[in-house]
């Protein structure tokens, strides 16, 4: 009925896809740790160029009451975290070294182009993005922490870390609140609802663009950078807070190498997880 509140109409409608990633086999993968920092450097490229357009967007709404009752830019947006996580992986050239796939692309132009003709389903992926990132983020973190072996200050991870937001709970409950305050007629609350469906589709679509990139690395011999080389770039910061790398990391490093698998299937498996858990989880903590 569209006489219930927006955010659980978004729930129902998006209940299947979210109960199709909660059961796959590549949702526990990544909960086991079994993700690579290069896959991981990857799916970092693509979430900053959606959440560039997803932000810009919402900068150019930010007054229509459509959008204006859930902007909360110092609470919310991403795009400043992951400019410091980019850095942090890729170097200060990292804009020039960023990959942006075809797939990558066409959802960047769906976000701009409903913020600029249908501002009213920026919601949609507003609420699917943020508030599933902030539901699943803190989890995450921890996992990426420990099977990338990255610092425990934080450095590759500003994209999970929500300085601005000091109570995740009560917090969603204000922006499903003020969500659910939007004046929506029942045509629009549906095309809001099938948006929502259509961002899933489009994170798919940017995943299985993202393991074509991968195995192409594969077969020209660029497998990725290794935590090893990470770290060397970041030496100063990395070693005061972690071992100094020898035997024990090199152990580390082929226990790490030796737990992934190495077929395309799964790989490709793999790196859509990350995006299936962020937003499983998220969805599921809404």
């Amino acid at each position: 009925s569209m006489s219930k509140d927006l955010s659980e109409l978004m729930k129902e409608a998006t209940k299947e896809v979210h109960e199709q990633a909660e059961n796959t086999p590549f949702m526990k993968n990544f909960q086991k740790g079994q993700v690579s920092l290069h896959e991981f450097k990857l799916v970092t490229a693509s979430l900053y160029f959606i959440y560039s357009a997803l932000e810009e967007e919402i900068e150019r709404n930010k007054s229509n009451p459509v959008y204006a009752p859930v902007y909360f830019p110092a609470e919310l947006h991403r795009k400043a975290a992951l400019e410091e996580d980019l850095e942090y992986f890729y170097g200060s050239n990292w804009r020039e070294e960023i990959p942006c796939p075809e797939a990558t692309k066409k959802y960047v132009e769906r976000l701009h182009y409903i913020g600029k003709n249908n501002p009213e389903l920026l919601v949609a992926h507003a609420y699917t993005r943020y508030l599933g990132d902030l539901s699943g983020g803190q989890v995450l973190k921890k996992i990426a922490q420990k099977a990338l072996q990255l610092p425990s200050t934080g450095e590759g991870l500003a994209f999970f870390t929500f300085d601005g937001v000091s109570n995740a709970t009560k917090f969603k409950q204000l922006y499903r609140s003020r969500m659910n305050a939007l004046e929506m007629d029942h045509a629009t609350k549906k095309r809001v609802l099938e948006e929502a469906k259509k961002a899933f589709l489009l994170n798919i679509q940017v995943f299985e663009a993202l393991q074509e990139l991968v195995s192409k690395g594969q077969e020209n011999g660029h497998p990725g950078q290794t935590t090893a080389e990470l770290r060397t770039r970041n030496v100063n910061r990395s070693y005061e807070h972690g071992p100094v790398p020898g035997k024990e990391s090199e152990r580390t490093k082929r226990k790490h190498t030796s737990m992934m698998p190495t077929t395309p299937l799964v790989r490709w498996i793999l790196a859509l997880g990350f995006l299936a858990t962020t937003v499983a989880v998220g969805l599921f903590a809404m």
